[in-house]
């Protein structure tokens, strides 16, 4: 099953770092994660990039049971 990994304001609104979720592509992978733990995490993911291994990916890229699918929320920063 892949992993989902959700880092800064998608950590906090999961409640957690990591977890398995089935999905064929990593669109299937956010929706069941949205919802699992649900509005305020589909909030954020709807402003976020999904990765996939490491690369940028779109919602469409297929996975599988040993991928890592990430949720990169905006970043704001500056000097």
């Amino acid at each position: 099953m892949p992993m989902l990994r959700m880092f800064g304001p998608a950590r906090e609104a999961a409640g957690t770092a990591k977890t398995e979720i089935a999905g064929r592509t990593a669109g299937e992978v956010a929706d069941a994660a949205c919802r699992r733990f649900g509005p305020e995490l589909a909030a954020v993911v709807a402003g976020s990039r999904l990765w996939v291994n490491g690369e940028p990916a779109s919602r469409a890229t297929t996975v599988g049971e040993h991928d890592e699918v990430a949720v990169i929320p905006p970043v704001s920063g500056g000097c």
